[in-house]
């Protein structure tokens, strides 16, 4: 199976949403789907009894579904964002090495 980017998802979900759906919209849906993670977390750690019986990772390919459908209708590249990101984390929280050095160093293992 093809490995799947942060680019090949944004580039699909920005094809099937980029017509009749808004960021607010999929906020909704993303919203509605945390919550169903916090109901799941709630039954795995004992603290609900519930019939439900939905998977952890189902919720959370849903909530990272609508989190990248969000970056793609509004033309975020959430791989440089990211990374950018973690960049200002590391010297924030005097954290080494930071996700960049790390892909590299990985890219150089393999």
């Amino acid at each position: 199976m093809k490995q799947l980017t942060f680019h090949d998802l944004q580039s699909y979900l920005e094809l099937k949403y980029k017509e009749g759906s808004s960021s607010s919209a999929l906020f909704m849906k993303l919203v509605e789907e945390i919550g169903e993670v916090a109901e799941v977390l709630n039954q795995l750690e004992g603290r609900k009894e519930t019939s439900n019986t939905a998977s952890l990772e189902k919720e959370l390919v849903d909530v990272i579904h609508y989190t990248v459908a969000i970056a793609s209708l509004n033309g975020i590249d959430l791989t440089e964002t990211i990374i950018k990101k973690d960049q200002q984390a590391a010297i924030k929280y005097n954290q080494t090495p930071n996700l960049e050095e790390y892909l590299i160093s990985h890219d150089q293992e393999i």
